[in-house]
């Protein structure tokens, strides 16, 4: 795996326990960034990027002032969202199947489950940066490509322009 220099890379990190701020915070630290921002709500997290331009938000899905669910809906669904494309990191200790994919459905971009560690943390901002993908926009959706693997072995026809 390649190293990058994160030191020009804007975190935001949602989370109301000011703990897993902390923990979080240090890691970055450690990898070397300098811009970090914390949140410990979703009302906040809205606040802060309606104020300031961030890389990456990396957010917990259940918190007391509501959940995270409503901050990628508001990234990704809502017309004043500043940028409706900004990579969302989901930081959570639910693990459930269920979770997962309804937060994947939400919109985010990678999940992370906690307890983290500074290679996950890491593992998942190389993915954003050497496997960002597309983003569609379907009926009821906007967000990174849900498919992560090409099917090779697909014979039906094509019926994308890319194919």
């Amino acid at each position: 795996m390649q190293l990058y220099d994160l030191r020009g890379i804007s975190f935001l990190i949602v989370d109301d326990n000011r703990f897993m701020r902390r923990i979080i915070v240090g890691l970055l630290q450690g990898m070397d960034v300098t811009e970090i921002t914390e949140a410990r709500s979703g009302k906040q997290a809205l606040e802060k990027l309606r104020q300031n331009q961030f890389d990456v938000i990396i957010t917990d899905l259940e918190m007391e002032d509501g959940n995270g669910f409503g901050v990628i809906d508001a990234i990704r669904g809502d017309d004043e969202s500043p940028d409706p494309m900004l990579p969302i990191i989901v930081l959570s200790a639910n693990t459930m199947k269920h979770t997962i994919l309804q937060a994947r459905d939400a919109g985010m971009t990678e999940f992370l489950a906690k307890p983290v560690t500074a290679d996950t943390l890491y593992r998942r901002i190389v993915t954003i940066i050497e496997g960002a993908r597309s983003f569609v926009r379907t009926g009821n959706y906007f967000g990174p490509d849900r498919r992560r693997k090409s099917d090779t072995v697909y014979m039906g026809p094509k019926r994308r322009r890319d194919d």
